[in-house]
């Protein structure tokens, strides 16, 4: 695997007043790079040691951060790392999916410590909610009080408008209507007094890989995420940059042009729901596809055409974007084994040099990291982020 180099957030101040500020700093940057004396920090934050030293036992004290082993360098007292208290936030994430829900509980490391999933063959919102709630339940059954107090709150990734898409589903029009008058937060406040936060899924597991992933090697860079229907997310200055309405890098509604040369969007050319199709098509259950374990073994002849269609479509997407913003990557995951994600990236990496890429900059094509649980995780990031660290696109 390629080295990973971490780069931090932008600086911060001294000014008396932005405590908020220079903490969600301080947590920020030990997340991205890792265990950090506190000089380290007052060196890249722009703050005075006295300023990080007091912000670092404040944090300690609050179980928020922990101290790791000393450091003995050439000259002076050994220094000691900082680094995050995994046992210090929790949070729990929902990916809702059109083929399948996942509940995770996420610790600050993001290191998942519990997780259930549900399959169905379209999402209905009793369903759905029902699954949340016995769901917490089952997470939280183990944790003692002082756990449960430290959960953060509950994050959603949805689709976008997911009632537009029962036709490409096979839902029953109607079936998938109600998803437009549901209120999530009243909702789940019948049951839970968690805060919630809601976002698109695919930028959910964009920040995941931001966060958990290659992501932190790159100050900007466009992410295409493949699940039953593939979406995109962007980072730009070290953040995942949402847009006015929440549905930035709406990528699956880029047009294309389909091999019959007609035009259509993305979606409709590079989404898991069309090889959940074509196996229906050859007689086989098409199930396996969203079952944990996966096992995508059998139908290498439908796969490898999959690959190749949806390769092809996903490169002139990249080049698309990159045209928009000079990103420095695009990275590609999905719903899929990680064998699938290593041949779709590389496909890609195929096709790039012999498209037309004049007046840009060649881009760097990787894999993500995360994985199938990009989008739960990422929802469990949510709660996180919006109480406890630094995002450059929000203000604070």
């Amino acid at each position: 695997m390629d080295r990973i180099e971490m780069r931090s957030p932008s600086v911060g101040a001294n000014q008396q007043g932005v405590r908020d500020h220079n903490e969600r700093l301080i947590l920020s940057m030990i997340q991205r790079q890792g265990a950090l004396p506190g000089r380290d920090l007052a060196r890249l934050a722009g703050l005075s040691p006295q300023t990080v030293s007091v912000i670092l036992r404040e944090l300690e004290q609050d179980g928020f951060i922990e101290r790791g082993d000393p450091q003995r360098g050439r000259v002076g007292k050994p220094s000691v790392p900082m680094t995050l208290a995994a046992d210090g936030v929790y949070s729990i994430g929902l990916k809702l999916g059109r083929r399948s829900a996942d509940l995770v509980l996420a610790d600050f490391h993001g290191t998942i410590r519990g997780q259930l999933q549900t399959t169905y063959r379209y999402p209905v919102p009793d369903h759905v909610f029902s699954f949340l709630k016995s769901g917490l339940a089952t997470l939280t059954a183990g944790m003692g009080p002082d756990a449960v107090a430290r959960i953060a709150g509950i994050g959603i990734a949805k689709p976008y408008q997911i009632w537009d898409w029962h036709e490409a589903i096979g839902a029953p029009e109607g079936e998938l209507g109600a998803w437009r008058e549901i209120d999530f937060l009243t909702e789940i406040a019948g049951f839970s007094d968690l805060p919630v936060y809601v976002e698109n899924d695919a930028t959910a597991a964009c920040r995941a890989e931001h966060v958990f992933g290659r992501g932190r090697e790159f100050r900007d860079f466009a992410y295409f995420f493949v699940g039953s229907f593939i979406g995109g997310g962007v980072v730009l200055n070290h953040s995942v940059f949402e847009g006015a309405t929440g549905n930035a890098a709406a990528f699956g509604s880029l047009p294309t042009q389909r091999p019959d040369g007609k035009l259509g969007q993305l979606i409709d050319s590079a989404s898991l729901f069309l090889l959940e199709a074509e196996l229906i098509g050859a007689g086989l259950e098409p199930a396996r596809l969203w079952a944990q374990p996966q096992d995508w073994s059998g139908f290498s002849d439908i796969l490898d055409d999959w690959i190749d269609k949806a390769a092809a479509q996903i490169a002139q997407a990249a080049l698309t974007v990159c045209a928009v913003i000079d990103f420095e990557a695009v990275l590609i995951d999905g719903g899929f084994p990680a064998t699938v994600r290593d041949r779709l990236v590389d496909r890609v990496r195929e096709i790039m040099p012999t498209l037309d890429s004049r007046g840009l900059t060649p881009v760097a094509i990787h894999g993500g990291l995360v994985g199938g649980d990009a989008r739960a995780l990422g929802a469990a990031c949510g709660p996180v982020f919006s109480r406890y660290m630094l995002n450059t696109h929000t203000t604070l």
